[in-house]
This record gives C-alpha cells, structure tokens and sequence, in this order.
C-alpha cells in the first residue's frame, strides 16, 4: 500500500519558514542568519534572539554535517509509515553552523524508503550529507551517508 500526501506528515511552512523550503524546491540548504549580528538560526523567526534585529538574510550551507542523535520508531507514530517501520529519525548538526540542527531520515538514497539503511550504520558522529526529494509536492531534506 502506497501512502497518499495527505496520509504523510509533511511540513506546513509559514511567513518565516517559506523561504528554507523555497531554497530546498531548487536543492538548497539555506539557514536563516541575522543580517544585523551574523548569527545564525533555525528554525526560522522573525527576530534575533541575540540582538533583537529583525533584519535577515538566508546563508547557504555546504550540506554536510554529523549524526547528533537518532531514534528508531516501532511502531511507527502514523499508519502512512507502518510499511517502513522501523525506520530512522535522525538530528543532524551542520558541520559549517554549529548549534544548528535539522530533524530528517538517513537513507540509501535521496528517493530511496526510509527504512533503506541499515540500523547498525546509524552512529552518533557519523559524517552525512544533504540530499532533496519530493514528498506530496514539497522538496524535503534527506541524509546520506558520506563516504569516507
């Protein structure tokens, strides 16, 4: 059985976040930054948390970064992702925006299922790499494994 988009939990971008999606729908990893003080945030919002600008820009990032944790759900939390369960959930930090961390899956490849790695590769430090894919209409971020 195939899940339908509505079945699937997708993101739901708003004001702030509509442009991270955006640069993702052309294969981009962008983080929003303050144009005021540099410093970089995620997830986006409308001031800096640090010098209460409210001027930002989007940086772009290499895409690489580390497996900062990881999770195995069974079963899975939506009936859509029963046939790949179990499957992996993992917090990735970037390598050039340290603090920054993204949620998504670690898979064999960018359109591959998500239960398509090995559980036993999954390690905390792993060194990963951004890929897109569609999913229900939208370009979501994925990991790959890089090779060493």
């Amino acid at each position: 059985m195939t899940a339908t988009a509505d079945e699937l939990l997708l993101p739901v971008p708003d004001e702030d976040g509509a442009p991270f999606w955006e640069y993702a729908a052309r294969g981009e990893l962008r983080i929003q930054a303050c144009a005021s003080c540099g410093r970089l945030r995620f997830p986006p919002r409308p001031c800096c948390p640090h010098c209460r600008s409210f001027d930002s820009e989007w940086r772009p990032m290499s895409g690489r970064g580390r497996i900062w944790s990881y999770v195995r759900p069974h079963p899975p939390l939506l009936p859509a992702y029963a046939a790949q369960a179990p499957y992996n959930v993992i917090l990735v930090e970037l390598a050039d925006a340290p603090g920054i961390r993204l949620a998504g899956n670690l898979v064999a490849t960018a359109d591959a299922p998500l239960d398509s790695v090995d559980p036993g590769r999954l390690r905390i430090g792993a060194k990963v790499q951004v890929a897109f894919t569609e999913v229900g209409g939208m370009a979501v971020p994925r990991w790959l494994l890089e090779r060493s």
